[in-house]
């Protein structure tokens, strides 16, 4: 079924973007990325709420460990999927509908495959990283590493499917596809760990089981249905010069991801020393806070498409407003998430676990990363605006600066007084002084397109 038939055409969608109130375009074009951040942050709670209250505490402190090694490799479809949304928005934004759909089926078909040579790297991974970790998880994250393997092609194809989505402002097509695949994680995390009792594996099947039905219906809007949006196989052949811009363009995305989550894959060796249950209450404080953290950063979306087409078309003065507009959205959400989230942090925390021990660590990580969120939503938004701009490059250096100088250095410089506490005010001080950088950076940007046509 094409959802997209159910709302306005691209070209409709490009003369809001371009001609209609920047905070009504912004607030439009955010909301379901708004609602899809919720969605997003959902599904990892989901699953931490189904490992914590069935497999236990060294269960969930697997997964929690294996996140970032995971996010390394899917780095490379995050960098494409950036590059998709700076080419294809910028053509769309000069009303070069069919160059738009020719690059979009040329970034599936490559993404996709892509995602196939990569996963055995993964596999291969999985061998010496499980046997340096602590001998108490250490099965439980070869496993999960292993057969995540399955699941990387079609996490490869979803990021793309966003971003083509993104790029034609159409980010509601991406919430439907995220409230469907979280309805279909909890389906099978029901039927793979409660019912069928399959561990570790199970949380891992239950993912791989609900990537795989998202992408054939993804494949069906993409390919078969019919609509604006429908793209073309036929004869299809790799265009280089496609090919060419758009690893030029995502390599410094896709470093910035990896080197993100290095960063993040580093610091959780720093906790992992301290043992599984320091391990897992922060893992816990981190599902809870990743709703905090996505919803601010999804305005980040909105001004990419916004900043993309804007300057596409020559309009930089509207496309600068954009971004400032979007930090100010982003800074009141962030502060309404907080004033929500800080009185009910140690009911949120009970929902995982009733070990009390890695309750009072989750509620002690929690209060000190939840303040943090401002600063985060500032550096994303204003990243953002640099990927429309097609600056890739800018986005990786903050990327780097923000985790490993920031705040993998902060860490190993107070971890003597601090102990593990050192991690969660590292986060504080990270996001706050990269959101300071950020800014004075937007503010001396010119506001033209950096990609060559």
């Amino acid at each position: 079924m094409n959802f997209s038939s159910f709302h306005p055409n691209t070209e409709k969608r490009r003369d809001l973007i371009l001609k209609g109130s920047i905070p009504k375009t912004l607030l439009f074009l955010a909301a379901p990325t708004l609602m899809m951040g919720v969605v997003q942050s959902i599904m990892p709670a989901i699953d931490g709420l189904f490992i914590n209250n069935v497999l236990g505490t060294m269960a969930a402190s697997s997964v929690t460990y294996c996140g970032p090694i995971i996010n390394m490799l899917i780095a490379v479809a995050q960098g494409l999927s950036v590059a998709a949304i700076a080419l294809i928005g910028q053509m769309n934004g000069r009303g070069n509908y069919k160059a738009a759909k020719h690059t979009s089926a040329q970034i599936v078909i490559f993404a996709f495959l892509l995602g196939c040579i990569i996963a055995p790297l993964l596999v291969a991974l999985s061998f010496p990283i499980s046997n340096s970790i602590n001998p108490q998880i250490s099965h439980d994250v070869f496993i999960y590493l292993a057969f995540s393997s399955l699941v990387l092609p079609f996490s490869f194809l979803e990021s793309i499917y966003n971003s083509i989505k993104n790029a034609a402002g159409k980010p509601e097509a991406t919430f439907i596809r995220m409230v469907l695949m979280l309805i279909l994680k909890i389906l099978f995390n029901a039927l793979f760990i409660v019912i069928l009792h399959w561990g570790i594996i199970g949380a891992v099947m239950a993912s791989l089981a609900a990537n795989v039905l998202i992408s054939i219906w993804m494949y069906f809007e993409l390919f078969v249905g019919k609509g604006e949006d429908k793209l073309v196989l036929t004869n299809f052949k790799f265009d280089q010069l496609v090919l060419r811009k758009l690893i030029k363009i995502g390599i410094p995305a896709m470093l910035s991801s990896l080197m993100l989550n290095l960063g993040f894959f580093l610091i959780n060796n720093e906790i992992a020393k301290y043992g599984p249950i320091i391990l897992n209450g922060q893992g816990i404080a981190g599902n809870i806070t990743s709703v905090c953290f996505n919803l601010p950063a999804s305005f980040g979306a909105a001004v990419t498409t916004m900043v993309s087409m804007n300057v596409g078309a020559g309009q930089g003065s509207k496309a600068k407003k954009a971004c400032f507009v979007g930090c100010i959205l982003s800074i009141i959400t962030a502060v309404l998430l907080i004033a929500l989230v800080v009185p009910l942090s140690s009911h949120l925390t009970t929902l995982f676990t009733r070990d009390k021990e890695v309750i009072y660590i989750a509620n002690k990580s929690l209060h000190i990363y939840i303040y943090s969120v401002v600063g985060f939503g500032i550096c994303m938004v204003e990243q953002g605006a640099f990927i429309g701009l097609g600056r890739t490059k800018i986005p990786l250096v903050i990327a780097i600066l923000r985790v490993w100088l920031l705040r993998y250095v902060f860490i190993l410089c107070t971890e003597k007084y601090l102990s593990f506490y050192s991690v969660f005010w590292g986060n504080l001080f990270s996001n706050y002084t990269a959101a300071i950088i950020t800014t004075i950076l937007i503010l001396r940007v010119s506001w033209v397109s950096s990609i060559k046509r």
